[in-house]
């Protein structure tokens, strides 16, 4: 995913200039090949945030250069149709990217209903807003967001 969802990317985040960028692994490497297929913008020119909040989370997905209002406009469409399926419990998308055994991925597809969903529309991208008082699915989206910063290195950060 999309989310799909989320460090800090060496190219547009800060940091210094002269540092080597963060290597990439094998999983990282075979996580973006897969995930091009299925996000239309560039993960080389957008940036996922997963922030854990007390009652679930929010996914961010922006462009590194907000003026770039074409993988704005990328963003906004996939994680609209993002938004929608994942409130019907379809997560087909974030197991196509990172396997059908991601981590709190199952719990997230049986949750009924239990987990409302926000979106919203940034300058930048979009951003999707998870809330649950259900506390074992809010640790199914905390361990879901850890798997998708871990999965996407560079292009990913809480």
């Amino acid at each position: 995913m999309a989310a799909a969802a989320i460090g800090v990317l060496s190219s547009g985040c800060g940091g210094n200039p002269s540092a080597p960028a963060p290597k990439t692994s094998d999983r990282q490497a075979e996580v973006a090949e897969r995930g091009a297929s299925v996000m239309p913008f560039d993960l080389e020119r957008t940036t996922h945030r997963f922030a854990k909040t007390d009652t679930g989370g929010v996914q961010t997905v922006v462009a590194d250069d907000p003026q770039d209002t074409t993988q704005v406009t990328l963003i906004q469409e996939h994680l609209t149709a993002e938004v929608d399926r994942f409130r019907r419990g379809d997560f087909t998308d974030p197991g196509r990217i990172h396997g059908n055994d991601m981590p709190g991925l199952e719990e997230l597809r049986a949750h009924g209903g239990e987990i409302t969903i926000a979106y919203e529309a940034t300058p930048d991208g979009a951003r999707a807003t998870y809330t649950t008082g259900d506390a074992g699915l809010r640790t199914a989206l905390h361990t879901w967001f850890d798997a998708q910063v871990s999965d996407h290195g560079q292009h990913a950060t809480r």
